[in-house]
């Protein structure tokens, strides 16, 4: 099998496998899904950024070899582990007790602009917070490198950019289902059920997280 065909097989691999890992619900998509709800799509796709940034620094840290020293150290991982956990811990809690609340949060009525930049602070951190991004980029991606293509550096950026690729169409999908229950006029309560739903589910991950092993 000549080189170019290998590369066509693990193209042909990596696509599907990209989409059911972009497309299993997360922390960050299910804030992609909450932020459609609370600002509408558009703010939720800009917001949706700030994880891509992550996520391309994670690609370049693994394409320079960084990213394999991070996971065999295992007080690094344990460092982005809790601080991961904690991070989760603190996004479920307030969506919990914003689920509890009569009134808007309060980045309903701040400035668009002010609320765009939070958003997309809050999905970069949640991203570069979580380990499991890490993984994916240093144990998911290899795998699909064809053996004996020559250095790795290329076909790995090349790997990430694709996966970002995905992951944006994945996260636009969710910010539409999130503004499309906004247009549709969702109602508080039923608002707040979401909430509820939302911040349980980061409290799951967050558990799950904390039990985790390298």
């Amino acid at each position: 099998m000549s080189s170019a065909s290998a590369t066509a097989v693990e193209w042909a691999a990596f696509l599907p496998a990209a989409l059911v890992v972009a497309a299993t619900p997360g922390a960050n998509q299910l804030l992609s899904l909450r932020n459609g709800v609370r600002h509408g799509w558009a703010a939720a796709v800009t917001a949706s950024a700030g994880r891509f940034a992550a996520f391309a620094l994670m690609v370049v840290a693994v394409a320079a070899g960084l990213g394999s020293v991070l996971v065999a150290s295992e007080t690094a991982f344990e460092t982005i582990k809790w601080c991961g956990v904690a991070y989760l811990v603190w996004l479920g809690a307030r969506s919990l007790l914003s689920a509890g609340r009569a009134l808007p949060l309060p980045e309903e009525t701040r400035g668009a602009g002010a609320s765009g930049l939070r958003l997309a602070r809050q999905e970069f951190t949640v991203a570069a917070s979580n380990p499991k991004a890490l993984i994916l980029f240093t144990v998911f991606l290899p795998r699909f490198v064809t053996p004996g293509a020559g250095g790795a550096v290329l076909p790995l950026l090349a790997l990430g950019g694709a996966y970002i690729g995905v992951e944006s169409v994945c996260a636009c999908g969710y910010a539409f289902v999130g503004g499309r229950l906004r247009r549709l006029g969702i109602t508080r309560r039923l608002r707040r059920v979401l909430d509820a739903v939302t911040g349980g589910a980061m409290l799951g991950l967050a558990g799950f997280l904390a039990v985790e092993e390298r």
